[in-house]
């Protein structure tokens, strides 16, 4: 699996060079940067690379997370919010053990699943993290353990943390068997991984769309109901042919209300 790092809206180019050295230690493909608030090409950006610089030189812009992630499956993104989070908290190594297991699991029974597609670890702002929307675009939350007086960490340093637990992963150094047992089917473990984003949100946008339609929904209160259906599936990590079987529901009974109503009125 390749790995991404996405930083959203960075407003130190510091740390976003120390955080293009750290990818280049750690053996990260790539470093995706979501509206930064700086010159990620800069001098002090370059100047804290070092042998970072041609990681640097290759990360892509993107205009939302949304954007940034829609070609990923599995995504990690990190908290420091001790209350109200939409997702639960994981420790590093529970969440990372997660991502890791699209390229670490075996499938007795492969299900079909899009081919090569990434997984990512999102980093929030350095002055306010992540809102909750945008922790609702990740299948886990990552939150650092830190002491209770001052909780808070600079950017680059949670890169650091997460990174190397991630190494150490990968190295087989600690246990893969963090996640819920993978789903029977026939008597064979079949492991699937989670759709990719866009085709979540694609599926998301038909079922707002029906059921404002239906009157389910109201305009004012959408979005509040639409975030508890979004935190419903990405507890479910639903997997590619699941959210095409979702998304074939919406768009029959789209169909089926629209034939009603012409009924209806033609009566």
């Amino acid at each position: 699996m390749s790995l991404q790092v996405v930083l959203v809206e960075p407003a130190g180019p510091l740390n976003v060079g120390s955080v293009a050295r750290l990818c280049a230690n750690f053996g990260i493909d790539g470093l995706r940067l979501v509206a930064p608030r700086c010159d990620p090409l800069g001098e002090e950006a370059r100047r804290m690379a070092v042998h970072g610089v041609e990681l640097l030189e290759r990360a892509s812009l993107w205009p939302t997370l949304e954007a940034a992630l829609a070609d990923c499956d599995r995504v990690v993104a990190t908290s420091g919010r001790l209350e109200g989070p939409p997702l639960p908290l994981l420790p590093p190594a529970d969440a990372l053990a997660w991502l890791l297991e699209g390229s670490a699991s075996p499938q007795a029974d492969p299900v079909p699943q899009p081919m090569g597609a990434p997984g990512a670890l999102v980093f929030g702002r350095e002055d306010r993290g992540l809102a909750n929307g945008e922790l609702l675009q990740a299948g886990r939350l990552l939150q650092i353990g830190t002491g209770p007086s001052y909780s808070s960490l600079n950017l680059s340093h949670a890169v650091a943390v997460v990174l190397h637990e991630l190494h150490t992963l990968r190295r087989g150094e600690r246990s893969l068997a963090a996640s819920p047992p993978p789903a029977a089917a026939g008597g064979a473990m079949v492991w699937a991984d989670p759709c990719r984003r866009h085709d979540l949100e694609a599926a998301l946008a038909d079922a707002e769309a029906l059921l404002l339609e239906v009157g389910f929904l109201l305009p004012h209160t959408s979005r509040a109901r639409m975030a508890k259906l979004r935190a419903l599936l990405q507890r479910a990590q639903v997997s590619e042919g699941e959210v095409a079987l979702l998304r074939g529901m919406v768009c029959q009974l789209r169909w089926a209300s629209r034939r009603r109503a012409r009924s209806g009125s033609d009566t």
